[in-house]
């Protein structure tokens, strides 16, 4: 071996988990690049038993991807906590980080030391947020046109999702739509063979326990009970003694009235979280109350919230009727679709609330166009929560023209770690115009030229043409906080990746002591030498 395979030698040696886990950002990113961009293609995820996703979301295939390594688990962490957090940008965050990591980890093994790479990663990024803010434009309200194209950029240049998202939004109202608390994309449905619908009210994914209860009610009183509507259960064991048998039947008598309770305060519609009893069925069918059980809990929080009504639990039904009756809601109308085996609540007397049905031609697209739609819907809701900037990569681009000035005012090495989020900032633009066929040097360097002697923002690439052009005069805008997020998780993950030195797998406590060993270094760890 001569003098420079030894130096490399030790330098691997030096870097491995360095270069491990970079590596392993780097095909974590390298999968979801591909669908970026207009021009983006979809990905095929097949599990174990054969079944097929087919995808453009970058959360989905993430999310169902089969990994094991853990510095990718903590990327697709990252991925995660935006898809919660804003519900968009996930494909962006992802590529971003990649680029940072594998910037960084090269600068790295050239001898730029890993403090202050993360230094100058910190500068970039805090930077790269001020600017992106003072180039953000507010929505001006609920009607703007914007929207429009922010949701069809989401919705992947769908017009049908797009209208139906923007239309959602206009019924429920600029103050609910920034309420923290609320999630426009929880309000999308998919379901084959339907018709593309928007409406004010609550759909349940669920149809009437009893086809012989009423198929459609007006002017409804509505319980929700989030619990089982059966009696309280006593043990094997007491039902053995006189004593636990006599309190079996003073429960069951007990449970019969308080259903009564229910049927005299005039109550129409039941909604359960858990299962009913078939009594429970045939007395509530006797009176002529629709009853759904088994009903999702997200569903029944927004029918709760529609409807006014509060949630109980079934030990509350012993209350007195005056109080019960505090926990109901009302709904102007209800009524079941049997083709589509889905309940309507309309006109609820609480908060407003609409439902998005998508629709689709058959069960194998119903997932791919719900995701579609929630996309929309999330910037469509980001967007009127914190404004938007050009998309297409050009905001990145400009971003990255105010680092390179900002990166002469920073002393020593901490430039090196600048020069990576510059990178990492024109990685976007980049794999958007190769998903196009086009040079992504040349056209990314077309770019910051015309933008910087034009001192334009919002110049990037027509993917149709591979010219130049005005991305807010071609509708491409994305929501500023779907940018400012995917900028912060890419920062964090790779602050993260390349501040890790060794690689060291933990003892298994349970399985020492369940063979009797002694706490220590076993062969499945690294035997480190202090």
């Amino acid at each position: 071996m001569n003098i420079n395979q030894a130096a490399n030698s030790e330098v691997d040696d030096r870097l491995a988990a360095l270069i491990t886990n970079a590596n392993a950002i780097r095909a974590v990113a390298s999968a979801v690049e591909g669908t970026i961009g207009s021009k983006g293609l979809d990905i095929m995820l097949v599990d174990r038993f054969g079944e097929v996703t087919i995808t453009n979301d970058g959360f989905t295939i993430l999310k169902q991807m089969d990994i094991n390594h853990p510095a990718a688990k903590m990327l697709i962490s990252i991925a995660k906590a935006q898809q919660e957090e804003i519900g968009d940008g996930t494909t962006t965050a992802t590529i971003m980080a990649g680029s940072l990591v594998t910037e960084g980890a090269n600068q790295i093994i050239r001898g730029v030391p890993v403090a202050r790479i993360v230094e100058g990663i910190k500068i970039g990024i805090n930077k790269s947020c001020e600017v992106i803010k003072q180039k953000s434009c507010n929505v001006e309200e609920i009607n703007d046109p914007v929207l429009k194209k922010i949701a069809l950029s989401a919705g992947r240049e769908h017009d049908d999702i797009a209208e139906l998202v923007v239309k959602a939004a206009q019924l429920i109202g600029e103050d609910k739509i920034k309420d923290e608390s609320f999630k426009l994309s929880d309000t999308i449905i998919a379901q084959a063979g339907a018709e593309n619908e928007v409406f004010m009210g609550v759909l349940i994914n669920k149809g009437r326990v009893n086809k012989d209860m009423p198929k459609e009610l007006e002017d409804v009183k509505v319980l929700i009970v989030d619990d089982a509507l059966e009696p309280e259960e006593l043990g094997e064991e007491a039902l053995t003694t006189e004593k636990g048998f006599t309190k079996y039947l003073e429960l069951q008598e007990e449970f019969r009235k308080n259903l009564y309770k229910i049927v005299n305060l005039g109550v129409k519609l039941v909604m359960v979280d858990k299962s009913i009893t078939r009594d429970v069925e045939e007395l509530f069918t006797d009176a002529g109350i629709m009853v759904i059980e088994r009903v999702l809990s997200k569903d029944l929080r927004r029918a709760a919230e529609h409807t006014g009504a509060r949630m109980i639990k079934r030990t509350g039904l012993k209350k007195d009727p005056v109080e019960i009756e505090k926990y109901l809601g009302t709904v102007e109308k209800v009524y079941e679709d049997e083709k589509l085996d889905q309940v309507r609540l309309l006109s609820g007397k609480g908060k407003p609330m609409a439902t998005v049905l998508v629709g689709a031609a058959t069960r194998e697209v119903v997932g791919e166009r719900e995701r579609i739609a929630k996309d929309a819907a999330s910037a469509v809701q980001a967007a009127i929560k914190g404004g938007v900037v050009p998309g297409g990569g050009a905001i990145e681009i400009a971003v990255a023209r105010e680092l390179e000035k900002q990166r002469e005012t920073v002393k020593g090495m901490a430039a090196y770690g600048i020069d990576c989020v510059i990178a990492a900032l024109k990685s976007p633009l980049a794999q958007i115009v190769t998903n196009a066929g086009y040079n992504p040097l040349e056209k990314v360097e077309n770019v910051v030229y015309y933008q910087t002697e034009n001192k334009m923002y919002s110049i990037g690439i027509n993917c149709d043409t591979g010219e130049l052009a005005d991305m807010v005069d071609m509708g491409i805008l994305d929501p500023t906080l779907v940018k400012l997020y995917a900028i912060k998780a890419a920062g964090e993950i790779a602050e993260a990746i390349l501040r890790i030195n060794t690689i060291i797998k933990k003892r298994d406590d349970n399985l020492d002591k369940d063979q009797n060993i002694q706490p220590g270094l076993n062969e499945n760890m690294y035997d480190l030498d202090f």
